[in-house]
């Protein structure tokens, strides 16, 4: 048994590449973008948009493209985007779900722990329902609910403040560099999901939720 995460009585998960992988939704949708302005998305380029939020995801955008756009098309082409992964969510179901996820949210229900989601993404919403796991959270914090992107703490905080716990009581599961940073800045346990050199600065690293849940039944 993992000590080190028993004594949180708060749990604060990401959504995307820690409960879920919408990776490849996003980056469809970001990619159809990209080339009706005319330019091609890589993966690669795509890695720079991990854990940040939309608009300054088309700002990245953009830049690979070297382009500029008016206020006013920027809303309208995040709003295309989005359209169209919100189309490619349609298809989502509790089969998404990554590996120990649901397993480990009911253990931490059955334990009596209070858990939050704080994720950067205006969709968690829409996504909790197709994956049938909105039950299991105390309180949500997305995008829709807070006004600055991680690496600001804001959406942990809020998170910490609606299941009534200090931030020193609450650990976080992330896997992107910027919500580490985030859950740090915040003052909490910070538990990478990934490969530590991708993600530094975190208190521990799993693969996944499923060595999280191994750790606790054992």
């Amino acid at each position: 048994m993992d000590t080190r995460l028993q004594k949180y009585r708060g749990m604060i998960f990401d959504l995307d590449g820690v409960l879920v992988d919408t990776a490849t939704y996003h980056y469809l949708a970001w990619r159809r973008l990209a080339r009706e302005l005319g330019f091609e998305f890589t993966e690669g380029d795509n890695e720079r948009l991990k854990g940040v939020s939309r608009m300054r995801s088309l700002e990245i955008v953009l830049e690979v493209g070297g382009l500029s756009l008016s206020d006013a098309e920027k809303q309208a082409a995040a709003a295309k985007k989005n359209a169209w992964y919100v189309e490619y969510l349609c298809a989502l179901d509790e089969r998404a779900l990554l590996p120990g996820a649901k397993d480990y949210l009911e253990y931490l229900r059955q334990d009596g722990r209070r858990i939050a989601l704080g994720s950067a993404s205006k969709n968690a919403p829409l996504i909790l329902e197709r994956l049938n796991i909105g039950r299991f959270f105390d309180a949500v914090i997305d995008g829709n609910s807070v006004g600055r992107a991680k690496p600001d703490p804001e959406v942990f905080l809020k998170g910490a403040g609606l299941v009534s716990l200090p931030p020193k009581d609450c650990a976080v599961f992330e896997d992107s560099r910027a919500g580490i940073e985030a859950a740090k800045r915040g003052g909490m346990f910070a538990v990478g999901v990934g490969r530590k050199e991708l993600l530094p600065g975190a208190d521990m690293y799993i693969a996944s939720l499923a060595d999280c849940y191994g750790k606790q039944k054992n």
